[in-house]
């Protein structure tokens, strides 16, 4: 019964986490998405790519 409920904390956790990367892709894309020009989405490229 323990083995059970650890399993499904595991589980829960791991669904949690695939929230919120699809959460961040999402948060990102929509930043990237409103640059005005190619420079401008190059620029916030760069930083994102350095916040990594």
């Amino acid at each position: 019964m323990f083995a059970y409920f650890i399993r499904i904390i595991f589980e829960l956790l791991d669904r949690a986490e695939e929230l919120l990367d699809r959460a961040e892709h999402h948060r990102r894309d929509a930043y990237l998405s409103s640059a005005t020009d190619i420079f401008e989405l190059e620029r916030r490229m760069r930083l994102i790519e350095a916040a990594d």
